[in-house]
């Protein structure tokens, strides 16, 4: 019997998405924040974020939006970087992420 290993360079692979899971990741200010910065659609690393809180605060942050499908993460070395599920999310509830965007500059 053969288990299949998952990439090492993918991290935070999520099946179907839930939307009270991603509405859970999207209430929280800091986490709002991320994925606003995330919104110019590159690959960011959790240092290159304008997040002011705690690293270990900011890693519990980046595990909610994983692991709700919001974001997803690749690793490059010791590098992490991180980018916003913008296709999956449209997929999957058309119009919510722009809308939590627009309302969140307000």
């Amino acid at each position: 019997m053969s288990l299949a290993v998952a990439d090492p360079a993918e991290v935070g692979a999520v099946g179907p998405l839930s939307l009270p899971a991603v509405l859970h990741a999207l209430s929280d200010p800091v986490r709002l924040s991320i994925v606003s910065q995330l919104a110019d659609g590159a690959e960011h690393t959790c240092n290159s974020l304008d997040v002011t809180v705690a690293k270990s605060t900011c890693s519990h942050h980046f595990r909610v939006l994983r692991e709700a499908g919001v974001v997803s993460q690749r690793a490059d070395g010791k590098c992490r970087f991180n980018r916003l599920e913008v296709e999956a999310l449209e997929a999957s509830f058309p119009g919510l992420l722009d809308a939590v965007l627009r309302t969140s500059q307000r």
